[in-house]
């Protein structure tokens, strides 16, 4: 195998367990296997690929698949650069991230506007000046089907590091209030440049699970089991339905190509 190409279609099969041509064209991914097993649930479909490093579980009647990557910038990389085999339509990450505002409480989503790339995984695809950037179209499918539901979300720029334990240092808390970010994550940017590079069509609905900015907001086990049985079913059905939505209504959400 000498190509990018020829590599991600051995690749795709080999880490999920699942074809390239049963996937479908419009991709949630995720790094939690709940969303995934519930995701079988609400659909009524199979999950495959538990004995791969990514299971996953495919509609074929919604033409949506949802794929649990991991965790991490690395493997957020991997799942994009992968789906260049399949080239689907859009591909729309639901994940979790850190309130890092005042604005920002636990239950609230974040659609991004940007994320800063502090992770370093991206800096093998683009040069730091590129921004990391949603397909915005695609953001406009999910804010219509947040609004529909009555929920609050907001929008702004997502700092995304490789560094999962960070809540203890005061001098990188201050660097992240410098920045005034909206909230921290550790794929978010990732997605979008790997996504750019591939000429994939991408997106991010993140649930602020914690505020870890004060010490009593920091995520535990407890508080975490909280937010998944609040918000799991909401977030999922959120990303279904904008997929959904956007099959329906047809639209292109392809970025030129520069």
């Amino acid at each position: 195998m000498k190509t990018k190409l020829e590599i991600c279609q051995n690749w795709l099969p080999r880490y999920t367990g699942t074809k390239i041509e049963d996937f479908a064209d419009f991709i949630l991914i995720t790094n939690f296997q709940g969303y995934v097993n519930r995701f079988s649930q609400l659909m009524g479909c199979p999950v495959q690929g538990l004995d791969k490093a990514m299971p996953n579980a495919t509609c074929k009647d919604a033409n949506v698949s949802i794929i649990n990557y991991g965790m991490g910038s690395a493997n957020a990389a991997s799942v994009m650069d992968l789906l260049s085999a399949r080239q689907p339509k859009a591909v729309l990450f639901l994940g979790k991230c850190g309130g890092l505002k005042r604005s920002t409480e636990i239950g609230h989503f974040v659609l991004p506007i940007a994320a800063i790339r502090g992770e370093g995984t991206s800096n093998d695809y683009f040069p730091p000046e590129v921004p990391a950037l949603p397909s915005f179209k695609l953001h406009k499918f999910v804010s219509q089907k947040i609004v529909e539901r009555g929920l609050d979300y907001r929008s702004g720029v997502v700092y995304t590091t490789n560094r999962r334990v960070w809540e203890h240092d005061e001098a990188f808390r201050q660097r992240l209030q410098d920045m005034t970010c909206l909230a921290i994550d550790m794929e978010t940017a990732t997605v979008f440049i790997v996504g750019h590079y591939n000429d994939i069509s991408r997106g991010a609905l993140l649930l602020v699970s914690d505020v870890p900015t004060t010490p009593e907001g920091v995520k535990t086990e407890a508080s975490d089991k909280v937010v998944n049985a609040q918000w799991t079913d909401i977030h999922l059905e959120l990303g279904i339905e904008s997929l959904r939505e956007l099959e329906s209504k047809g639209e292109t959400i392809k970025h030129f190509r520069y």
